[in-house]
């Protein structure tokens, strides 16, 4: 059991550690940051300590020496739809069971002293123990973003947690009333990219697939896919494995995302064709609507957009012919300009072959091996001596260029013979 204890400011009375560090103290895990709550002081008394103030919307102060913040106990009343309409209070006669009662979640909901006394009014302890999430006060309705902060916590803690039964009401109430609608996109984004990088990411989309967040997931449910390629089941089914495989392989935010969204197109294909046929690039346009609505930044997009488009080619690299390869590899992919992307999208590939269930995620992908060689062939071409060869042969312009799409093609070629002999 980590030490219960803090260093409190001897000026300050009445201090208290609070929220996630609390329950991360008590759960024996690494907090970030500390964040602390002062009770019995005004916001002029805290600028005379030498407190410095930030945040707009109420007295949040910076101490002077470890820059941590000191919030002073507050309530906050609804005035308005979403995370903004809230009017908050704060002076020194608001307790500390007052600022705890507004708070998301029971296991966010306890105080602690500089002796290491607890306060947990609402069992957050308790609940720690049985491994549960539970909303605190219904205060929790008011405000859509503790519905993604929930689901982001059950990312982080694992299927061995639950969420409360009350809760999961709860939330069902605030989407039936339509509280979910006035969600903002850059909040959306803001959880959903911190969802992505926690350890279970697939369960923070599970918690929130029927309450419209995000329609590109939610139709993927039901979308069957052909048993021998895809024993696990469906494309909602085959996405979270695949998502999932990405987290175990602690692969980087973009990686993740592309594994989230290689298949957007397969419920659009699906409902065009009544197939999956095409469904690489009719993603494309699905992950640039997912894209825009929630402002996701540009170079996540691309990727994305260029796993969707070009995943399926990876998996069949060793059936490309060379000209075919040299138009995935330079003109599709742009690998020599962009390896770091590459390798990004070869991962995201092998996370897709691999996330089919118990029997497929532990085996070989050895067309990541095979496109990388590939790749390392091509930059062995010279290119200012194939350019320079060109221009003394006579050749301008797009002949110059075609030299050089030669060259490379020809390099491709060599290396792929070289494949066939072994």
């Amino acid at each position: 059991m980590p030490t219960l204890s803090f260093e409190a400011p001897d000026e300050l009375s009445q201090v208290y550690l609070v929220g996630g560090a609390v329950r991360d103290k008590l759960m024996g895990v690494a907090s970030k940051d500390r964040d602390f709550v002062v009770v019995g002081e005004s916001p002029q008394r805290m600028l005379q300590l030498g407190f410095l103030p930030v945040g707009d919307d109420f007295p949040v102060f910076l101490h002077p020496k470890t820059k941590e913040e000191y919030a002073l106990a507050r309530t906050e009343r609804k005035t308005g739809k979403g995370y903004r309409g809230f009017a908050a209070e704060a002076n020194e006669n608001i307790s500390l069971e007052e600022d705890l009662a507004r708070r998301d979640l029971t296991v966010n909901s306890m105080a602690m002293d500089k002796y290491g006394t607890i306060v947990d009014i609402y069992n957050g302890q308790q609940d720690i123990a049985d491994k549960v999430l539970k909303h605190t006060t219904s205060a929790f309705e008011e405000d859509p973003v503790r519905v993604l902060r929930l689901a982001r916590f059950y990312a982080r803690f694992g299927p061995e947690w639950r969420i409360h039964e009350s809760t999961k009401q709860l939330m069902q109430d605030m989407y039936q009333k339509g509280e979910l609608s006035h969600l903002v996109a850059e909040r959306v984004w803001k959880e959903t990219e911190r969802a992505l990088m926690e350890p279970y990411p697939h369960l923070f989309f599970e918690t929130l697939i029927d309450f419209e967040i995000f329609p590109e997931i939610a139709n993927m449910r039901g979308v069957e896919q052909p048993v021998q390629h895809h024993p696990e089941g469906d494309v909602f089914v085959h996405t979270m494995l695949v998502l999932q495989r990405a987290a175990n392989l602690k692969f980087d935010l973009p990686t993740r995302f592309a594994a989230l969204t290689h298949d957007f197109g397969k419920p659009v294909a699906f409902e065009t064709f009544g197939k999956l046929h095409g469904h690489e690039q009719m993603g494309i346009q699905v992950i640039e609507t997912f894209c825009e609505r929630l402002k996701v930044p540009k170079k996540l997009a691309e990727l994305a957009k260029l796993t969707s488009d070009n995943h399926t080619r990876c998996h069949k690299i060793r059936e490309l012919k060379p000209k075919t390869l040299h138009a995935f590899l330079v003109d599709n992919m742009n690998a020599l300009k962009n390896e770091q992307r590459f390798v990004q999208f070869l991962d995201a590939c092998m996370c897709d072959s691999q996330g089919r269930g118990p029997t497929m995620v532990d085996k070989a992908y050895p067309q990541a091996d095979i496109a990388k060689s590939y790749l390392s062939a091509l930059k062995k071409v010279d290119a200012k001596q194939v350019v320079k060869h060109a221009i003394a042969q006579g050749k301008q312009g797009k002949q110059i260029s075609e030299a050089l799409r030669v060259a490379e093609i020809n390099a491709i070629r060599e290396h792929q013979l070289q494949f066939d002999s072994h």
